[in-house]
């Protein structure tokens, strides 16, 4: 008798930098989500897809729960809160031997969850095998678990049983994308958080949180095998401005230099990436400048 196939939406939740967008991207191979070592990298909610013979699973990789300091914060809590809605599963990510305030906020957040819920115990490569068991048992009496399991998304272990687990409860399904899809997010989305990747990357303090990017281009020369892609960097105060674009630019040269690269990766052909950089003041308290940055 033929295995059926499964189908099913995923929420990926958990407090910011716990390893969300690591595992989302070890999970399918290829990089959907941007990663740094900054909180609250994520802003919007991303889907990546993976396709197996037997399944499909759509993830879903939230912003970091976390307590809004502004409307962009507001944005992201409630984009988290809203994926876990209408999903099939839910994977709560968790920092192996650490449990913090945050993680209690959370837990109390998903006291109303009545989909599996499963504890995903990240980093496990960075505790003992006595530390992870212990963590384990004692965050297993917080409340039920449908299942629980330790991995490390940088290393990529224990990835297969976590996929196995997902599955098993998923219920018999379509596929709701094609094989190749790893994403339904937009390239115009996917190009802008390679930007802000980069950002993140080379800006300290308040910088990175203060970035927005604006795709105004993306333009094919077909007899070139080119992409021409224009974009503008926005932060809120003259000083980021500064900051962003460098000494004699070379801080803006590196930022387009490492996203080209990543685009052209992901499109499969040449870039040109033109970028600039602009001040809006106090654009994420501003509900107009979150509409325009796709924050509604």
């Amino acid at each position: 008798m033929t295995e059926p196939f499964r189908s099913g939406f995923v929420a990926v939740v958990g407090r910011p930098n716990v390893g969300k967008s690591t595992l989302l991207n070890a999970l399918l191979g290829q990089k959907v989500a941007i990663v740094s070592d900054k909180p609250q990298t994520t802003r919007n909610t991303i889907r990546g897809v993976l396709t197996l013979d037997h399944a499909q699973i759509v993830f879903l990789d939230t912003p970091g729960l976390h307590k809004p300091l502004h409307k962009l914060g507001e944005y992201m809590v409630k984009s988290a809160l809203q994926a876990l809605e209408d999903v099939d599963v839910v994977l709560w990510l968790v920092e192996a031997g650490r449990w913090t305030a945050a993680d209690n906020h959370i837990l109390a957040e998903l006291a109303e969850v009545q989909q599996p819920l499963i504890l995903v115990a990240n980093k496990a490569d960075q505790v003992s095998q006595g530390e992870l068991e212990a963590f384990l048992e004692r965050v297993g009496q917080k409340r039920a678990f449908a299942a629980a399991l330790a991995v490390s998304a940088l290393q990529g272990s224990n990835l297969g049983e976590l996929v196995s687990l997902i599955v098993e409860r998923l219920e018999e399904g379509p596929k709701y994308y094609p094989d190749d899809w790893l994403s339904d997010q937009p390239e115009r989305f996917l190009v802008a958080e390679f930007i802000r990747e980069e950002l993140f990357l080379r800006t300290e303090e308040e910088v990175p949180h203060s970035v927005a990017v604006d795709v105004e281009e993306i333009k094919e020369v077909a007899e070139k095998n080119l992409m021409r892609i224009r974009a503008t960097i926005y932060v809120e105060r003259e000083s980021q401005k500064g900051i962003v674009i460098g000494q004699g630019g070379r801080m803006l040269k590196e930022v387009g230099t490492s996203a080209r690269l990543q685009m052209e990766r992901l499109l499969g052909t040449r870039v040109h990436l033109e970028l600039w950089v602009k001040v809006k003041k106090d654009w994420r308290n501003k509900p107009g400048a979150l509409r325009e940055f796709g924050y509604e």
